[in-house]
């Protein structure tokens, strides 16, 4: 499987913007309605008793050609395919189907940040009832944590992003650099690369992205939200690793040493290109975009685990991946159920997702010799998945999203976002919003303490 064939989506870590009066659809009915009890275990044998129908909406062109071949194991079962638009955009159109009680699909693609306010307001349906929790065990600890919420299984993971260091070893070997193994490292490469060409960074970091950010502060052993429940949550962003992060990153950015600008605009992929930007850390799916659109820089690329902040630690974490949840509102449940299983857990999907552009999330598929030993072209035939797999296994546990992180997420720019084009202090910003995200929480009826 060669690298430069796969076509990615635009990932996840993006950020996310959302209307606070959609999203409040979801939010109220979280927190007014009572939690009902679990269902007892529901077969899946009805769904294959006659023919049935079901909509997925997606993004990703993974799905496609992996749906097909559901579609011949299971020829009862057809699977209308649609691109309802990417994160925002299809949560909004979701959440608007399921309060009307129709337009909404049976099976749709969540991100896991997004994933807790649709299983808080029960828009999503517990899988336990269909079996989920015997899958658990298919999948990498990390990638669970992220559908398991409130005692259920609201989803099935489908990809994930391990943390990824990827840098440009053309400029290294000019240099004279090695792969930083510590963020102090990091911190001097960075300096190293700006004083050999001042219209040269080490890396860019993107004022628009909570997501990106989140990821650094996750690896770096921060725990900014917290649920229990169904209403209480916690959001502490100036914890040890949000003090870590913002006092590097805003050392950086007043030094001139990183670049904030926004990220995946024609003039970023430009600066890659032309190496302005020597390094990329982000999620592991990110080979597949540096193919597809600056591919005359294949074989100028390597991956290295991201840099640590105690010298022989082994920590990571994840930035993006999304999940396959079945909706509340269809009328074929165990149908669709049936079908999210089986494309996120069946080796041959499995096998076909990665084929076709998303980073496993099944301990099988990390663990395959075949896969491990895969040559990256864009990365100089470099066995790069044994990197992402190592990532994988070293994320570090406890990380949780909101139960409204999309209204987080579209917030950030005027927060934390604004300091970072500033260049001012990066723990007034992510102050600025905890402030807005618990005002918004406690409006929404949560009881949102400050850590």
């Amino acid at each position: 499987m060669a690298v430069e064939k796969r076509t990615l989506s635009r990932p996840r870590t993006r950020v996310v913007l959302a209307t606070a009066a959609v999203l409040g659809l979801a939010l109220t009915t979280a927190c007014s309605s009572s939690s009902s009890a679990k269902p007892a275990a529901a077969s899946t044998a009805g769904a294959l008793s006659a023919p049935v129908t079901l909509t997925f909406w997606t993004w990703t062109p993974a799905a496609a050609p992996t749906v097909a071949l559901f579609e011949k194991q299971y020829p009862n079962i057809k699977v209308n395919v649609v691109n309802a638009g990417q994160s925002a955009a299809e949560y909004t159109k979701l959440e608007t189907a399921v309060k009307a009680g129709s337009g909404a699909p049976d099976v749709a693609q969540i991100e896991y940040f997004a994933l807790p306010q649709f299983a808080i307001a029960k828009q999503v349906v517990n899988l336990d009832a269909y079996g989920a929790q015997a899958l658990q065990s298919k999948y990498t600890a990390s990638a669970w944590a992220q559908v398991a919420i409130d005692g259920g299984v609201y989803a099935y993971p489908q990809d994930t992003g391990p943390l990824t260091m990827f840098y440009r070893s053309d400029i290294f070997k000019k240099l004279g650099l090695t792969p930083p193994t510590t963020w102090a490292q990091f911190a001097t490469d960075a300096a190293k690369i700006h004083a050999a060409n001042p219209a040269d960074y080490i890396t860019s970091i993107d004022p628009g992205d909570a997501g990106g950010v989140d990821s650094l502060i996750w690896q770096a052993g921060g725990k900014s939200f917290q649920t229990s429940g169904s209403s209480d949550v916690t959001v502490n962003l100036a914890d040890s690793g949000a003090a870590r992060v913002s006092s590097l990153w805003t050392g950086l950015v007043k030094n001139k040493l990183v670049d904030p600008t926004p990220g995946w605009t024609p003039d970023w992929w430009k600066g890659m290109a032309s190496g302005k930007y020597a390094m990329w850390i982000t999620g592991a799916w990110a080979p597949g975009n540096i193919a597809s659109t600056i591919p005359q820089t294949a074989g100028k690329w390597a991956a290295a685990p991201v840099p640590q902040w105690t010298a022989g630690a082994d920590v990571s974490s994840q930035n993006g991946g999304s999940s396959d949840a079945v909706i509340s509102t269809s009328t074929h449940k165990a149908a669709a159920a049936l079908f999210a299983q089986w494309l996120n857990s069946d080796p041959v999907a499995t096998k076909s997702l990665s084929q076709n552009g998303l980073f496993p999330a099944t301990s099988a598929m990390l663990n395959d010799p075949a896969f491990l030993d895969e040559p990256i072209a864009v990365l100089g035939g470099q066995e790069a998945n044994k990197v992402y797999a190592a990532s994988s296994a070293a994320v570090a546990p406890g990380w949780q999203y909101l139960p409204f992180q999309v209204y987080a997420n579209s917030v950030f720019p005027d927060t934390v976002g604004q300091a970072l084009t500033n260049g001012t202090d990066m723990q007034a910003g992510l102050s600025a919003w905890q402030k807005q995200i618990t005002a918004y929480g406690s409006q929404q009826g949560f009881t949102v303490t400050s850590g």
